[in-house]
This record gives structure tokens, C-alpha cells and sequence, in this order.
């Protein structure tokens, strides 16, 4: 868990006393590789998980506060939102029935969370990207208000010198700016954890850089952000861009991100990875440090390594070196976050699985991967994976191309049951998790797989924000169940139950699908766009997408009346008769607020706009009418079926 008492700004003498402090801890680190003071000989796995809250209608909960309090439990923490929430499994020894134990502890601790979370009106969901999460969830009144997360907002946002800058392609693309991180909180994962020996740690960790891209290719779980289908597993793309503290200047040369993937093997020790990561990135967290780790090891002790730990928490790579203290004892982790949460606990743990089982197969059979693979593979396959999970086509070992279904059923598979079975785990666990990998791939039925399929199955019936609503609502019906995602059955608008929620506000049923004419277009360009696409009213925006004024179908008429019409007429600007204060409402305006603003000022539309008046979507009379026959016609139904 990170730490959270932190101090929320600090001065130029903080951060340069705590850089000497980080190079303490490093100096001590040789010391302790160099008397082998670690723990050796022991296995042990564990994992991270973590979730989204979500209310009755499935969309964002910022309850994390209310429920910390109502858990009071250990395992439980605080992420960066306060719609997100973490819980972190105990370390099991590699082998046994460590992952059936593994997957009986998840399943009791996110029991505790539901639980807590009806009790106080909400629920959870395991899912890589919330499909329901709007841009006005991603305000800084979201995160949770703690030391740690406000001072790492500020830091990155002082390094990056302005806006954050968005672009994602995928089957629709995604092009936005944001003033803070919290587009990180947009994502939630499984991290799993891999202890090792000090002298295998090099070894180990090039094996997980190579195994990554193949079992995150069959563990996909995030392909919809804001209402965008992009990357099978979009976290991805995502967080490498959302905590992007790299100004523009170090962007053109090429500088590395703080999340990233690595630019080479690792040679000979975890000190390469913690001296470059000290090298390459700024420090942006400090706390005080209340030991001399040189002083701690002379009499005999183990020293926590504060401010190496902390500053590593602040560098993101998806295969990250881990130092930790157990009993009493130091020890070394790989923690592998790229997998993304759910679909279900079983397929966690089955992904968990697969990981653990190359782990210990690939590194078995081969004492460097660096000789039969390149690391611009391992790399390329990274993103492939990411952008079209089973459909992706991978470089294996010895470059031989494969697709990653055929990957991960053909070569992968045997490997990792190889080398679960090495590692004595029991046999009836290794049949049930790598059976669960070798359905998903035999039907090709990932959680991004699921998800889209299930979108397209509803088509265009309801609107957006309904469809998104019962891909989530059914992702919790099903994750309630046990079952793995290969079982699922396409989610459908039919299903959800909270109608009567899922037109409270203006943002649930708004047209986000625009058509708009800027300031200096010619008039015509309004009247035509009216006549083309049966509308009665055009936004009007400004280059950067903000509202500066609306144009409608009886101001039209007007200029008409005023004998302007014709082609022998200078030609008007828009500008020249739009509305410039329009009646505008926000994504949270509840509905009925929205009719009485529109009966009190007697207008058909309403722009809908987010902070700096950006244009997001506009609901006219039009749309309150269809919300009311849909709402009339459900009521019906269930009236009969009574």
C-alpha cells in the first residue's frame, strides 16, 4: 500500500534533502546485495485488486470515504478517486492450493465491500475502465482529498507546464485536454506480485517483461473510455498519458515517460532499474525520514529504504521492482500491473495463473530470454497486445510470428502448466485457472471481447448512456455469479432494471452526436445543416469546442422576413444573429430542473456545457418528449405484468 501521510507541498531544500536521502537508501541497498541479507529460497505470490464504486444506476459512487469507514478493515486503502477503492490480498507460498486460497480471500474481501457498498446505496465493479465515466467525474472535487494524491497532482502538473493532452485511436478516437491526473483514475487493475532472490532477479524480471504482452493479449478488459471504443485495453494508452509530467520540449527529445515499458534487458542487478529510474525522473513526492539506513544495517538491522520506496511509487513502469520487509526480513518483487481488473474473480485468478506458470516455465528453460528474443519484440508485442488483445500478432521466441490466440493455446499454454506443475501447485488448480485461459482463447471471448460484442448487439437501441449503463449493469449481475467471462451472455438494454434512474439528469439521455457552425461560417451553413439532419437548433463553438452562442430554426426565420434571403444578398455570418448568452445546463442538471428552465424561458433547447463552458451535448424538447413516451411505456409494462 502507498503511503498517504504526506505533506501537500514541498520547498527546493525538501527536495534536495530528500534526493541525498534516496541516495542513502541506495548505498545501503548495495550493502545488502552484497552481504546477501535477503530472503532466499521461498516463493511467494500475492495481488493488488482494485475496483470501481458505482451507484444503483451503475455510474461513478464517489463513496470511498463512507466506506472506509464502514470497513475498517486492514486489506482495504484509498486510491486516487474517491469512486475507486483497493484491496490487498495476503502473500501465499508458490504452490498448493496457493491460488484457490488466493481466489477464496478475494472473493471473501469484495463480499465485505458489497455489503458495505448496498448498505450505504452502492455497489462495486470489477472492470479495467468504468464504461459509465463521464469527464465530469474527472474533476479534482473527485479525488480523494489526502496529501499524497494533491501534492502528486501539483508536482506533475508543474513538470508538464499545462494542460494534459489526450489522443487515443482506436475504432472511434479520442482527442481531449485535462488540467489534473485524475484521468488516471479512470483506470483500475489487478497487479500481481512474484517474489524473488536477489541473484535470479535480473533473470526474472526480463521473464516477465517477455510474458507480459501474450497474457495481457488474453486478458483484455477496458475497451470503452467516455463513450469511445479504443484499445482492447485501453489502461494502457490511457495511464501512460494521464501522469505524462514531461513538458513539450522533453516530449520532442524523445524523453521516457514515467509509465513505460523499459528501453532494454536488465543485466545484472535490480540497481539498474532503481539508479536509472533515480536518474531519469524528477522527484515529486518527499516526506521526513526518521532513519539512517547506513546507521540501521552497522547494528545489525533492516532498513525501510523510505525514500527509494517512495520515489519508486511515483515511476510507473508495468513491470515494477518491488523492496519489502516480511518478519523482519528484506525481499525483492516483481509486480506485474498491466492486467486490468475483472471480468470476474476467476478470471483474475486464472490470469494470475498463466503468469505465475511462464514465470516459472520460461525462466526454467532459459537462462537469459535477452538470447532468443530482442527487447524491441518484447515491446512491440506489449502494444500490439494491448491494442488488439487475441487478435494481435506477436514475435515469439527464435522470431517466429504467431498470432496471440494461437500464441497462448499452442506454445503458452503447455509451458505454463509445466511450470505450475514444477512448483507442485495442485493439480486440480492448474486444471481449473489454465482451463479458464484456454476457453477464453478457444472462443475468443476476453472481457474486451465481451463488452464490445455486447455493444453491438444492442445497436442503437436506447441511447448511449443507456447502452453504457447495461454493459454495466450486467457486468455485475455476471460478475455476481462466479462464472468466467467465456460463459457470459451478451448484455442487453432489456436488462436494466434502474429505469427509472437512468433519466434523472440531463447528461444520461443528452445528443452528444453534434452538428455546429462556428462564428464566421455564412448562415446558410446553419439553415442547410437544419434542413439535412431534421434539426431545430445549432450550437454555435468556438475553435477550441467552447460554446459562444445558438442558432435556431425561428431566428432563421426572421432573416428571412427581413427580406435577406437570396443569393443576391451579402452573405451573414453567423455571428451576425446568433443567440450569444444561450440558457445552457451542465451533465449533472437533473431533468426536471432542464423542463422547468425550458418552460420558464421558453426555449426548445438547452446546450449542455462543463466547466470553461466546453460543449458537450444539447437536449431539446425533442428528446424530453421521447424520455417521457419511454418512461410511460415502461411504467405500462410493468403495470400489466402485475
Amino acid at each position: 500500500m502507498g503511503r498517504h501521510d504526506l505533506p501537500s507541498g514541498f520547498t527546493d531544500d525538501q527536495l534536495r534533502a530528500f534526493m541525498k536521502a534516496i541516495l542513502a537508501d541506495v548505498h545501503a541497498l548495495e550493502r545488502m546485495l552484497a552481504g546477501e541479507v535477503f530472503e532466499t529460497g521461498v516463493r511467494r505470490i500475492g495481488a493488488e485488486q482494485e475496483m470501481f464504486l458505482v451507484d444503483r444506476s451503475g455510474r461513478a459512487w464517489r463513496g470511498v470515504d463512507a466506506m472506509m469507514q464502514k470497513l475498517a478493515h486492514p486489506q482495504f486503502t484509498y486510491e486516487l478517486a474517491q469512486f475507486n477503492l483497493e484491496c490487498n490480498l495476503l502473500p501465499q507460498v508458490f504452490g498448493g492450493k496457493c491460488l484457490s486460497t488466493m481466489e477464496r480471500e478475494l472473493e471473501g474481501l469484495l463480499q465485505k465491500a458489497r455489503s458495505a457498498a448496498r448498505d450505504l446505496g452502492g455497489e462495486i465493479v470489477l472492470t479495467g475502465i468504468l464504461p459509465t465515466l463521464r469527464r465530469s467525474d474527472l474533476s479534482l472535487d473527485s479525488m480523494v482529498q489526502n496529501p499524497r494524491f494533491l501534492a502528486l497532482n501539483r508536482a506533475i502538473s508543474q513538470l508538464r507546464g499545462g494542460e494534459f493532452q489526450f489522443r487515443i485511436k482506436g475504432v472511434d478516437e479520442f482527442e481531449m485536454t485535462h488540467d489534473n491526473v485524475m484521468l488516471e483514475s479512470c483506470n483500475t487493475s489487478f497487479q500481481v506480485h512474484f517474489q524473488v532472490g536477489p541473484r535470479e532477479f535480473a533473470k526474472l524480471y526480463n521473464v516477465a517483461q517477455a510474458i507480459t504482452a501474450p497474457v495481457l493479449a488474453a486478458s483484455t478488459n477496458s475497451p470503452v473510455l467516455l463513450g469511445r471504443r479504443l484499445w482492447r485495453e485501453t489502461r494502457v494508452a490511457l495511464f501512460q498519458q494521464s501522469v505524462d509530467a514531461r513538458s513539450a520540449a522533453h516530449q520532442l527529445r524523445g524523453r521516457r515517460p514515467r509509465v513505460n515499458f523499459g528501453d532494454g534487458w536488465v543485466k545484472d542487478s535490480v540497481l539498474e532499474i532503481f539508479r536509472e529510474d533515480i536518474a531519469r525522473f524528477r522527484v515529486v513526492l518527499a516526506t521526513d525520514i526518521d532513519e539512517n539506513p547506513e546507521a540501521v544495517l552497522d547494528r545489525g538491522g533492516v532498513p525501510a529504504l523510505t525514500a527509494l520506496r517512495l520515489h519508486n511509487g511515483t515511476v510507473y513502469r508495468w513491470n515494477r521492482a518491488c523492496y519489502g520487509i516480511s518478519e523482519g526480513k528484506p525481499h525483492l518483487r516483481i509486480e506485474a500491473r498491466a492486467f486490468p481488473a475483472g471480468p470476474s474473480v476467476v478470471d483474475e485468478i486464472a490470469t494470475g495463473a498463466f503468469f505465475f506458470g511462464l514465470m516459472a516455465a520460461v525462466s526454467n528453460e532459459f537462462d537469459d530470454v535477452g538470447k532468443v528474443m530482442s527487447f524491441d519484440d518484447a515491446k512491440g508485442n506489449f502494444v500490439a497486445a494491448a491494442r488488439l488483445g487475441l487478435q494481435a500478432n506477436l514475435t515469439w521466441f527464435h522470431g517466429r510470428e504467431y498470432t496471440a490466440q494461437q500464441l497462448v493455446q499452442d506454445v503458452l499454454l503447455p509451458m505454463a502448466r509445466a511450470g505450475l506443475e514444477n512448483a507442485k501447485v495442485d493439480a486440480g488448480d492448474i486444471d481449473r485457472y489454465l482451463g479458464v485461459i484456454a476457453e477464453r482463447c478457444r472462443r475468443g471471448r476476453t472481457g474486451a471481447r465481451w463488452a464490445l460484442d455486447s455493444l453491438t448487439a444492442m445497436g442503437e437501441k436506447g441511447t448511449k448512456d443507456q447502452r453504457m449503463t447495461a454493459l454495466v449493469r450486467a457486468m455485475m449481475a455476471r460478475q455476481a455469479t462466479g462464472d468466467p467471462v467465456h460463459t457470459w451472455e451478451l448484455a442487453d438494454t432489456g436488462e436494466f432494471e434502474g429505469w427509472k434512474e437512468s433519466y434523472v439528469q440531463v447528461g444520461q439521455f443528452m445528443t452528444t452526436d453534434l452538428f455546429t457552425v462556428h462564428p464566421e461560417d455564412v448562415v446558410d451553413l446553419a439553415a442547410s445543416l437544419m434542413d439535412w439532419r431534421h434539426i431545430r437548433h445549432v450550437p454555435v463553438e468556438d475553435n477550441e469546442g467552447k460554446l459562444v452562442g445558438l442558432v435556431s430554426h425561428r431566428m432563421l426565420l426572421r432573416l428571412v422576413g427581413q427580406g435577406m434571403r437570396g443569393a443576391e444578398r451579402t452573405p451573414v455570418a453567423v455571428k451576425d444573429i446568433m443567440r450569444t448568452d444561450p440558457i445552457t445546463v451542465s451533465p449533472s442538471t437533473p431533468t426536471l430542473e432542464a423542463i422547468e428552465l425550458m418552460r420558464r424561458h421558453r426555449v426548445g433547447s438547452l446546450p449542455v456545457v462543463e466547466e470553461g463552458r466546453q460543449l458537450v451535448g444539447i437536449i431539446t424538447e425533442r428528446d424530453l418528449i421521447r424520455v417521457a413516451a419511454m418512461l410511460f411505456e415502461k411504467h405500462l409494462r410493468e403495470t400489466n405484468a402485475e
